[in-house]
């Protein structure tokens, strides 16, 4: 063998023995959680509760004949608690979603992904459809066997029974969010009389399958692969985030031990092993692996590993809400320039949009010109503009305006000037301004229509326009 085949590698010797076919996608395995109560869990509570509650009671209750909130796409008119929003608005709804943005980004680097344990729409009606399946299959073993054992009537009046409470949970939630949209009492008497609409009982039905879909049989498939959250989430998480962790140094080696046991004796950590911590769950996870993004902060592990440590007579915190550098034996840092900077730019934004909610004036004026004319003059010589103004009263009460002109001294208004406009109508309003040609200096001079309402003196406004004379 030459001196250049010694030096060339078989490439038949190291090659693996076997190569593994690696399917990308896997059949979803069920996942039975097992039931668990805590501190945490008393806080989800607390948290779901107040955002379920409104929103299926907003959708019901009224102010002044009109319902709370109503997004009114037909009339193009947004009501929200007892406000009036137009089309106009919709730069402060942006400007909201900013707020509502950087707000998450800021929480998420102090606090890790709480949004999604607590208050995530998705893990509020999976948790309302998992009580259902234990009120009715039981708890977790019993749900298991129910499972595998064959078909039974009482088999089959369980599962009618679950699936019977989240159809209904499903079928109020879709009512519900076209009920803003549609108005609720207007859906409710078209459904109850077989008059609705088709695109009304449409979006009913599909909010009703996707939420028996996604809380039902999806459940934490959204989480973990539908969801873009869980992908970059990594990238607002710093060494001091606060996120479920399990402490290595205290739990391992694991292992199972009596009560009175000695776990030093043992060579064992704090951790028995028991994996209480990977049945209560909701994605299925070990968060005894470490950090994964399938973990929503959830905290159910932490409530089921402290009821276990106080069973044992260990501290809790085993598994707990800390930081990598606390879990490495350093300390936490609460102020750091991250949170600092998220919390200085959501006041300044909080503080600009307050301000504009505010000081914002429920009223609007356009004013167009006579497009075919330019001028006109009058068999006296004064020279007539003519104009068209359209008028909304954006605010939801009644008011009589009285329109004005400011710039030109000598000018007359000609036509009706005042008009009373219902809540949120929009009115036309044609008039003519008349002036003198030698009270003119230029061929163009602005001024300035006013509308101003007589009963509240904040409500006015003012739009300029331009007049003009022969050359």
């Amino acid at each position: 063998m030459s001196e250049t085949n010694k030096d060339l590698i078989d490439l038949q010797e190291v090659a693996p023995a076997e190569v593994a076919e690696v399917d990308l996608y896997q059949k979803r395995e069920r996942i039975y959680t097992r039931k668990v109560e805590g501190f945490f869990q008393k806080v989800r509570l607390y948290t779901g509760w107040p955002l379920l509650l409104g929103y299926f009671l907003l959708p019901w209750l009224s102010w002044n004949g009109q319902q709370v909130v109503l997004f009114d796409l037909p009339a193009r008119k947004f009501h929200i608690l007892g406000l009036t929003f137009w089309p106009q608005d919709f730069p402060m709804l942006a400007f909201l979603l900013i707020i509502a943005a950087y707000s998450l980004f800021a929480i998420t680097t102090f606090a890790g992904r709480i949004w999604c344990g607590y208050t995530c729409p998705q893990t509020v009606w999976t948790t309302m459809f998992m009580w259902v399946e234990q009120k009715t299959e039981g708890s977790r073993n019993q749900r298991i066997k129910l499972d595998k054992a064959p078909m039974s009537t009482a088999k089959f009046t369980r599962k009618f029974m679950k699936h019977a409470g989240w159809l209904f949970i499903a079928f109020m939630t879709g009512l519900s969010f076209v009920g803003y949209f549609y108005g609720m009492q207007d859906l409710v008497r078209d459904i109850a009389t077989l008059q609705i609409a088709g695109w009304g009982l449409f979006w009913t039905l599909f909010f009703t399958v996707t939420t028996y879909i996604n809380a039902g049989y999806m459940r934490e498939q959204v989480c973990k692969y539908m969801c873009p959250y869980a992908r970059f989430q990594s990238v607002m998480f710093d060494q001091d985030t606060l996120i479920v962790s399990y402490d290595k140094l205290r739990g391992d080696p694991r292992g199972s031990r009596k009560k009175t046991a000695d776990p030093g004796q043992l060579g064992l950590g704090d951790c028995i092993d028991c994996e209480l911590c990977v049945q209560v769950c909701p994605t299925g996870i070990d968060i005894r692996d470490g950090l994964q993004y399938e973990c929503i902060g959830c905290a159910l592990c932490v409530d089921a590993c402290n009821s276990v440590m106080d069973k044992m007579g260990y501290d809790p915190g085993l598994v707990r809400y800390t930081s990598e550098n606390e879990l490495a034996g350093g300390t936490t840092h609460w102020l750091r320039p991250r949170i600092i900077g998220y919390v200085v730019v959501l006041a300044v934004m909080v503080g600009v949009f307050s301000y504009n909610m505010f000081s914002r004036i429920p009223l609007e004026l356009t004013i167009i010109r006579d497009r075919n004319q330019l001028y006109v003059t009058t068999d006296t010589g004064a020279i007539d503009n003519i104009y068209t103004l359209q008028l909304v009263n954006m605010d939801p009460q009644s008011h009589v305006f009285d329109i004005s002109i400011e710039g030109l001294d000598q000018g007359e208004v000609i036509g009706e000037t005042r008009h009373e406009l219902n809540g949120g109508e929009v009115r036309s309003i044609n008039l003519r301004v008349r002036v003198a040609p030698e009270d003119l200096q230029k061929p163009s001079t602005e001024f300035d229509f006013r509308a101003q309402a007589t009963d509240r003196e904040s409500l006015q406004i003012i739009h300029e326009s331009r007049f003009i004379k022969p050359l």
